[in-house]
């Protein structure tokens, strides 16, 4: 029989992940297998960088937190060495390990729960392509400029038409 303590060990790491699932926007599941240390290490760096949590979860414990957390269609990502990256920031941990995907082709992205929602590699890699928070709000705010800065155009040009008629 089980040790207790190893029981309760389990079920605490199963109680953390099924709180990373519900708390953050995005998680991916990707196959590491074949890196090396030294690119493990450097896309933790990255992620890390980006406030993206980069974990190897035993399956066991993953998939019991997907049941609790109602996310079981992820259990079929869920087999052989598993990497799950934690975000709060729905496109930052995607276009990460997108980008260190295409450079590495060892690293296989799975599977994916975009805010609750579970997706499949495809969705991950389209989600990737989007532009950062950061750039999508700059993008907003120059359509929103758009029509004031014509408007002030316009109306300096009534007014320099209107002047160049007084001198005249």
């Amino acid at each position: 029989m089980a040790n207790a303590k190893v029981l309760q060990e389990k079920q605490e790491a199963v109680e953390v992940v099924t709180a990373k699932l519900r708390e953050h926007s995005c998680t991916i599941v990707a196959d590491y297998r074949g890196l090396n240390v030294a690119q493990v290490t450097d896309l933790r760096k990255r992620l890390r960088d980006a406030g993206v949590e980069l974990h190897v979860i035993k399956n066991t414990i993953a998939r019991r937190a997907t049941a609790v957390a109602e996310l079981t269609e992820l259990d079929t990502a869920l087999t052989g060495p598993t990497a799950i990256a934690f975000s709060k920031d729905i496109v930052a941990g995607a276009k990460i390990i997108a980008e260190f995907a295409k450079k590495n082709d060892k690293l296989q992205v799975k599977a994916g729960v975009v805010e609750g929602k579970v997706v499949d590699a495809s969705q991950i890699k389209a989600l990737a392509e989007l532009p950062s928070r950061d750039g999508m709000l700059s993008m907003l705010l120059s359509v929103l400029q758009a029509p004031i800065r014509n408007f002030a155009l316009a109306v300096k040009a009534v007014a320099e038409k209107q002047e160049g008629g007084a001198q005249a």
